[in-house]
């Protein structure tokens, strides 16, 4: 079942990090329009050289917002993604996307096969920063590619034919417990 993890109140506001694991681009107002918020990602699972930037639109959840997503460049208008969306449904490492001429994501070429398993910390959750590292032990553990957003939004890469089911048992007491939301998307 998927949870709009962007929404959902008690996850915590896009702009509270900890420890600096990234920061969130802000534009200030210009005629009139709404500021724009951009979720970067600052640590990549598939961080290289030649690494491109897109961004995919988030408007519809929150209005302005978009997420930066790295990519490899395949052709003049096509890329690979190259990164794990914390927020952008429906698309996964290794999909293979279009975009406009502003850079923004348009449609999904072909699709990797890849899924995203997605974490949202409950900020007022009492044992917050020991989840985050119950969770990070466990991805690295596991030998899941992952990555953090501020400490309190996880995005595990799901290969094909990656079994889950250990990571997720570790997921279910935690999600029980009112400490954090979870999902997987395709």
């Amino acid at each position: 079942m998927r949870t709009d993890l962007l929404a959902t109140p008690e996850h915590a506001p896009l702009h509270r990090g900890r420890g600096g694991c990234c920061r969130i681009w802000e534009s200030g107002p210009s005629s009139g329009r709404h500021p724009i918020a951009i979720i970067p990602h600052e640590d990549p699972i598939g961080r290289g050289p030649t690494n491109y930037m897109i961004h995919a639109d988030l408007s519809d959840r929150q209005d302005g917002w978009r997420e930066q997503l790295w990519t490899r460049q395949l052709t003049d208008g096509t890329f690979e993604v190259a990164c794990l969306p914390f927020f952008t449904y429906g698309i996964c490492y290794r999909d293979v996307v279009t975009t406009d001429s502003n850079h923004l994501l348009t449609r999904i070429v072909r699709k990797s096969g890849h899924r995203t398993l997605r974490v949202a910390l409950v900020v007022e959750h009492a044992d917050r920063d020991e989840v985050h590292e119950l969770l990070h032990g466990k991805a690295v553990d596991v030998g899941l590619p992952h990555e953090w957003l501020q400490g309190t939004y996880l995005a595990v890469d799901l290969s094909p034919g990656t079994d889950e089911a250990s990571f997720v048992e570790a997921l279910e007491p935690l999600a029980q417990a009112g400490a954090l939301h979870w999902e997987i998307d395709s």
